[in-house]
């Protein structure tokens, strides 16, 4: 290298330490935020969980099938309206701030007619577990539990709607207080719901259901409320003809949120799957794999909180037609994730034994279900790591509106590699709930691997796209 050379290079790399600096900063921002609501979000349910734990082991794996049947019909509406964050983002990034509210406005009425046939589901949960094999005692009470939930599904949708676009803004904040203050209204609400204290009947099961519906109302009105009352979000005029639905930007969030919400069902299909494969090998089994989950869950908001950062950096820099930016947004926030997801894994690795007793108690031991919950919690180890990895990587891709090829990537990672490996570790090979965990582990690795080379691939055609139009 020539001395010309050197001095060149000097300037350029103290550029790109510097642009890459400004991204960190900016994700860290928008991440933090976003994450912390999330994990609030699914502290409410882990509290739902302990709370519920003392009524018994039964309980808990009806709650843990009454979570499938919800989340399997509640994701293809969640998918549908997190489309509302890449296309607010988009008209951001190019300064477009009536299209940033057309687009909450058209996610508004997504979640409104998606949300009727989905209450569906869950109303009729104890015949669906019942044509799937599961014992009539646990759809019964399992029953219960999404009698009280199933009236939530359509605030919740409209406060992911209007979180979609707090975020798009960059002022994710609000969605953060109005769940901080959540957290404990649904403890104290759940907990006097299922124990009927203060007066009110004991609901058990269908208390904590109803508890959960009445704070998705009060967080969904928090919000609303923030959102055309308070600065910088009262700009934007977001009940401004509201009544009128705008069909051309209806079709494009169904484009672009239909893929996430099939892909979003091959998820958590896989894993209503799996919740159903540990019904068919045990109680014992499913409570296990409920709590592992949980804690997955946890793990699981932290990069999800770090991928929707990334929908909104992807796409405000897709906004503004910089391709550099578009490819540094997603590798910084999939660097984010992995270092956050392998400090947290270990962790749980440490403290499983911990974790499991705190959901069940000393007086679960004698059944061998504290051991068993700590040995999926080791075994899904990798899956922790990866699922981070994935989610991450899909936020990027839907930031550059990419969803059609990642549920192709879905279907084959998760129902081709994952199911079937599940299927035949846990049955023909006999290794019972942690063949299951082995097979869910096999099928994400596969599909963050393929998100990681799809981001890739298009952030370099896009770069190249640019240059080439520049020459």
């Amino acid at each position: 290298m020539t001395s010309l050379d050197k001095i060149g290079s000097g300037p350029a790399a103290a550029n790109r330490a510097g642009h890459f600096a400004i991204e960190l900063t900016e994700t860290l921002g928008l991440a933090v935020p976003i994450a912390l609501t999330q994990l609030g979000q699914i502290a409410m349910m882990t509290i739902d969980l302990a709370l519920i734990g003392r009524l018994g082991g039964e309980a808990v794996a009806a709650a843990a099938l009454a979570n499938t049947v919800f989340f399997v019909s509640f994701t293809f509406g969640m998918g549908l309206v997190s489309a509302v964050a890449p296309l607010a983002a988009q008209a951001f990034g190019a300064r477009n701030p009536r299209l940033v509210r057309r687009s909450l406005r058209v996610g508004l009425w997504a979640a409104l007619v998606i949300s009727l046939p989905i209450m569906v589901f869950p109303l009729a949960g104890e015949r669906i577990l019942l044509a799937l094999g599961q014992a009539p005692a646990t759809a019964r009470l399992a029953q219960q539990y999404l009698f009280g939930l199933a009236w939530g599904v359509m605030p919740a949708l409209w406060f992911l709607a209007i979180r979609g676009f707090m975020g798009a803004v960059n002022r994710p904040q609000p969605g953060l207080w109005i769940t901080i203050v959540a957290i404990p209204a649904n403890a104290v609400l759940v907990y006097l719901l299922i124990h009927g204290e203060w007066g009110l009947p004991r609901l058990e099961l269908f208390g904590a259901g109803l508890a959960t519906t009445i704070v998705n109302f009060g967080m969904f009105l928090a919000a609303l409320w923030f959102a055309y009352r308070r600065r910088p979000f009262q700009k934007y005029q977001v009940l401004g003809r509201l009544w009128r639905i705008d069909w051309p930007l209806m079709r494009r969030l169904i484009v672009i949120g239909a893929p996430i919400s099939l892909s979003f069902l091959l998820e958590y299909g896989l894993f209503a799957a799996a919740a159903l494969l540990m019904g068919l090998i045990g109680t014992a089994a499913l409570a296990a794999h409920q709590i592992a989950l949980q804690v997955t869950a946890i793990l699981f908001m932290v990069p999800l909180g770090i991928g929707m950062a990334a929908t909104v950096r992807v796409g405000h820099a897709v906004g503004r037609n910089d391709a550099a930016a578009v490819k540094r947004a997603g590798y910084v926030a999939a660097l984010l994730g992995i270092v956050f997801v392998s400090i947290m894994t270990l962790v749980v690795m440490l403290g499983r034994f911990a974790i499991a007793r705190f959901f069940f108690g000393e007086g679960a031991a004698d059944g061998g279900v504290i051991e068993l919950t700590a040995i999926l919690l080791m075994v899904g180890a990798t899956f922790f790591v990866f699922d981070g990895i994935q989610t991450i990587a899909a936020g990027a891709l839907r930031g550059m509106n990419d969803t059609r090829i990642p549920l192709l990537f879905a279907a084959i990672s998760y129902w081709l590699i994952g199911f079937t490996a599940a299927c035949g570790l846990a049955f023909r090979l006999e290794f019972g709930a942690v063949g299951v965990w082995i097979g869910l582990s096999c099928g994400t690795a596969v599909y963050a691997t393929l998100l990681m080379l799809r981001f890739g691939r298009l952030a370099n055609r896009l770069e190249f796209a640019t240059i080439r139009n520049a020459d």
